[in-house]
């Protein structure tokens, strides 16, 4: 197979990360290069959409602790046993998730003008799975009971600042959530 020769010139960061790839994996430059660039053509997408304010808010609240990554395992568990041994959720815990929707209630207000807007939100935090249907309507998928009482919960209490107001149709696994503007029928 002919040898195509490509001639580069580095600035003094990609000469850095070159040198760090060199020391990392060993290879000779020529290798290290033919990797990275096969790897560029296999995540270009990835490597050169934008971010997003998302994802940057995301990375912000990672970096600063105000949110954990969580194995969904752990999140299914704790809500399995919240239970007061009636089967229902015990009133200490309902208070301090209701505390902390409603916080999320202000911050909220400020940040989404739609309830679609919150539930992509939700569904980029892996909360639920969100297809929007119709016009402002929403299928919301819960992965269990649990989260779905929880979830739905804490979007109800913390759309309340919104200029909206929800119409929920429940079903076995899904939820059907149409906002309608305050004031409109």
């Amino acid at each position: 197979m002919p040898t195509d020769r490509v001639t580069v010139s580095l600035d003094d960061d990609a000469a850095a990360a070159l040198d760090t790839l060199l020391d990392h994996t060993g290879a000779g430059r020529s290798e290290v290069v033919r990797r990275a660039l096969d790897f560029y053509a296999a995540n270009v997408d990835a490597a050169t959409t934008d971010a997003g304010p998302n994802l940057a808010a995301y990375h912000r609240m990672l970096a600063s602790g105000e949110h954990v990554l969580l194995d969904v395992d752990f999140l299914h568990c704790f809500l399995e046993y919240v239970e007061d041994g009636s089967g229902e959720p015990d009133p200490a815990f309902v208070e301090a998730a209701d505390t902390v929707a409603d916080y999320h209630a202000r911050e909220y207000a400020e940040r989404f003008e739609t309830v679609g807007d919150l539930l992509d939100w939700l569904s980029f935090c892996g909360f639920v799975s969100v297809r929007a249907a119709e016009g402002d309507t929403y299928h919301v998928v819960f992965p269990s009971a649990s989260l779905r009482w929880f979830m739905m919960r804490f979007i109800e209490r913390s759309v309340r600042d919104l200029p909206v107001e929800l119409d929920i149709e429940e079903s076995v696994s899904k939820v059907l959530i149409t906002e309608r503007s305050v004031g409109s029928s």
